[in-house]
């Protein structure tokens, strides 16, 4: 009998983060920043292209993703929210407001979700692509911490939900501070590249840190509670 070639599954292809950090942050702010004088793109047209990169990524990403994710759509929204406020020519204020609104929504989300059967930060960190969670939960179960377990996870959901909001916060505080030109103007493009260069730095990296705070806190205990190395329940 001759051997049966082995069926691969390929999984759906995930964008890196340098990729990520190009087409959502660098191009646009590099366009927004010198690209927007009337010589050049101008400030409406600069505007156009910029935003066309984090949106274009934002729809291939679902695309290769193969099913709808609310987040990928959210990030779509915020784009075209900031086009539409740039486009009409709306007060400056508008942005911060859209910039504060975003991240505080899936703040909201995610603690809202920590009174469901589903916490959002219990199926990001407990997931079974990543953890033998059935030998996970039976560790729990024999060291008598499966309600300990659920009370962590449920402190480890408190602390993303709370990078969320400070990161809703410092968006109002900076869009607020940089953002002050009229909608078609040169000056308010530059300004808009300024916001995006310095949004990294000032909110995406404090936020990271606390994200990745509750993500080393829920490893470590994990350890504490099922008196196992972590090692044991990660999938090869």
């Amino acid at each position: 009998m001759s051997a049966q070639p082995e069926t691969v599954t390929k999984k759906p292809k995930k964008s890196g983060f340098f990729s990520n950090l190009l087409l959502n942050v660098i191009i646009p702010a590099i366009i927004l920043s010198r690209f927007s004088g009337e010589d050049m793109l101008g400030p409406v047209g600069s505007v156009v292209v910029a935003l066309a990169f984090p949106l274009l990524f934002g729809v291939w990403e679902l695309k290769q993703s193969g099913k709808v994710n609310f987040f990928s759509v959210l990030g779509i929204v915020s784009v075209l929210l900031t086009g539409g406020i740039s486009l009409l020519q709306l007060d400056p204020a508008y942005i911060a407001i859209k910039e504060a609104l975003i991240p505080a929504l899936i703040g909201i989300i995610v603690l809202a979700s920590q009174y469901t059967r589903f916490p959002f930060v219990k199926k990001l960190l407990i997931n079974p692509e990543l953890l033998d969670t059935d030998k996970l939960y039976q560790a729990l179960a024999t060291q008598n911490n499966s309600a300990e377990f659920e009370r962590r996870m449920a402190k480890a959901g408190y602390i993303v939900a709370a990078s969320f909001f400070m990161s809703a916060v410092l968006n109002y505080v900076l869009a607020k501070a940089i953002v002050v030109s009229q909608p078609g103007t040169t000056a308010y493009a530059e300004e808009l590249g300024r916001m995006t260069w310095l949004s990294y730095p000032i909110i995406v990296l404090p936020s990271m840190v606390m994200l990745f705070g509750a993500i080393i806190y829920m490893f470590r205990q994990i350890s504490k509670l099922t008196t196992k190395p972590l090692d044991e329940f990660i999938l090869q």
